[in-house]
């Protein structure tokens, strides 16, 4: 992973992250999507699993990783932050059908699989204080009261980990960073990509149920909508 620069190219950013649009099952559709309901705007959304400065911290945070400056949506449009929250109330934030006994290796391959004793929900709820400590001491207020700039900055810090965290949340910033692209091109009926917006922004299709005849048309624009596993249609 590169560096975080002070304005983070989306466009560098999707070539090199829309192999998550995989993500989508390919799944025969109903004829029409029912109409579904605006969901709550996010400032005033109710976090299911994370406290207040928890979800202050990933909203901050995510808005960094995929800033809404630029072309397209960014995380904030697309609710990621929303993605974050139900993943980490539900089973991924768990680890609840993960092998995680012992014995652990912090510094073991990634191939090796998740090398810590705690469920990814326990590595936001202990790395976050750990960070919010570190920016108030190094910058003089915890991440979600910088200016931009400076979360910039501290993110980058934390991603080259000039901060030493303990080796069981060393890989927050690893987690969070997939965590966010999961939330931005996943689909919809999980809670990010709202309205398909960043399907939409690099021409995914969605879970249609084939589009074969488009395989081989290169540099030809797909001329219909995406459209998510629920039946919803952008």
């Amino acid at each position: 992973m590169r560096d975080l620069p002070g304005r983070p190219s989306r466009r560098n950013f999707l070539k090199a992250s829309a192999a998550s649009a995989a993500v989508a099952g390919l799944v025969a559709l109903p004829a029409k999507a029912e109409d579904k309901a605006e969901p709550v705007a996010l400032e005033a959304y109710k976090p299911i699993c994370l406290k207040p400065s928890e979800w202050a911290f990933v909203v901050a945070a995510v808005a960094r990783l995929i800033p809404s400056e630029g072309e397209g949506p960014g995380a904030i449009e697309a609710r990621v932050p929303v993605f974050i929250d139900l993943q980490l109330a539900g089973d991924f934030g768990r680890a609840a059908d993960w092998y995680m006994e012992g014995p652990h290796q912090a510094d073991a391959s990634p191939l090796r699989g998740w090398q810590t004793p705690l469920t990814p929900l326990e590595i936001y709820q202990k790395a976050i204080p750990v960070f919010d400590e570190w920016c108030r001491e190094t910058h003089g207020k915890i991440f979600a009261e910088l200016d931009t700039t400076t979360q910039d900055q501290a993110l980058t810090s934390l991603q080259k980990e000039e901060l030493k965290l303990d080796p069981e949340i060393r890989d927050f910033f690893t987690i969070l960073l997939g965590n966010a692209k999961e939330g931005y091109f996943a689909d919809p009926m999980y809670g990010g990509n709202h309205k398909m917006q960043s399907w939409t922004y690099i021409g995914f299709p969605g879970a249609r149920g084939s589009y074969k005849e488009w395989v081989l048309r290169h540099n030809v624009k797909y001329p219909l909508g995406p459209v998510s596993i629920s039946g919803e249609r952008a």
